[in-house]
C-alpha cells in the first residue's frame, strides 16, 4: 500500500477560528486554510501529529454531529484538559468530547 492514501475526516463546523481553537486543546495545529473569496466559508485542515481533520463551514459538506474516534497515547491527559470522565471499556480507556458545533469525539487509550 501506498504510503500517501489515507483518509481524512470532515466535520461541519459554523466557524473556523472558534473551532481553531478548540482543536488547539486537543492537540491539533492548523496546517492551511482556504476561501474561495474573503467572507466566504473556510476549510481548514488541522493535524495532531499524522492525525489529520478536515474542518469545513460549507453547507453540505458534512452533517452535524459526527463522530471520529481519535486514539491517543495518553486519554486522561485529554480528559483532564476537557474537565471529562474517563470509562473503562474492553478495548480502550475512553472519554468523549463535543467540539463548540456538536460534533463527537470519543478519545481512547488501548489497553496494552
Amino acid at each position: 500500500m501506498s504510503t500517501d492514501e489515507e483518509a481524512v475526516p470532515v466535520l461541519r463546523i459554523a466557524d473556523a477560528a472558534t473551532a481553531i481553537a478548540w482543536y488547539r486543546r486537543l492537540g491539533f495545529e492548523p496546517r492551511w486554510e482556504h476561501r474561495f473569496e474573503p467572507g466566504l466559508p473556510a476549510f481548514v485542515e488541522v493535524a495532531r501529529g499524522p492525525v489529520k481533520l478536515f474542518l469545513s463551514e460549507h453547507t453540505g459538506d458534512a452533517r452535524p454531529d459526527t463522530l471520529v474516534y481519535l486514539r491517543v497515547r495518553d486519554v486522561d491527559a485529554v480528559a483532564a484538559e476537557f474537565g471529562a470522565p474517563v470509562a473503562t471499556a474492553p478495548w480502550a480507556r475512553e472519554t468523549e468530547l463535543r467540539d463548540p458545533d456538536g460534533n463527537r469525539l470519543r478519545v481512547g487509550t488501548p489497553h496494552p
